[in-house]
């Protein structure tokens, strides 16, 4: 994975993409996953970037972090952390600063949540309800088949 978090400290999201799309080419992985796995980490890039840029990166237990690597990269990879993690930003964003991390009010410019959201609508989560956790489990199933592929992308 060293070569994935040297990849997050010094690319663009674009570059990131592209060089996760071409692995994809070169890969024997069916189509399926190929047009699955660039729209998800997109979507994980949309938010995690602007956080790295505003040197405000936590990880789902809300403790700060001062660098993007693979490690937490993937922790938010998580389903369930990943929907968490679009309500503490939607909330983030109405308050202009950052809500239930370590960060104490730390002022946060407003991070576009429409990739992010865009995506998990797309796969049936609810973004209404923070309380109501229910979603498809083959969505959730889903989640964990393209973590896997892309950590074997970049062994």
């Amino acid at each position: 994975m060293d070569n994935f978090t040297k990849l997050l400290q010094t690319s663009s999201q674009q570059e990131i993409l592209k060089v996760l799309e071409e692995k994809l080419a070169l890969s024997e992985e069916p189509d399926f996953w190929k047009e699955k796995i660039i729209p998800f980490t997109e979507a994980i890039l949309s938010v995690l970037f602007p956080l790295k840029e505003q040197n405000l990166l936590f990880n789902p237990e809300g403790k700060i972090l001062a660098n993007l690597d693979s490690e937490l990269f993937f922790r938010w990879t998580d389903l369930v952390s990943l929907r968490m993690l679009a309500f503490i930003l939607q909330e983030s964003n109405e308050k202009k600063y950052l809500v239930r991390t370590d960060y104490d009010n730390c002022e946060l410019k407003i991070i576009d949540l429409e990739k992010l959201g865009i995506y998990l609508s797309s796969n049936r989560i609810n973004l209404t309800d923070e309380d109501n956790l229910d979603f498809p489990m083959s969505v959730y199933n889903l989640h964990i088949g393209m973590v896997s592929i892309i950590k074997n992308l970049f062994k």
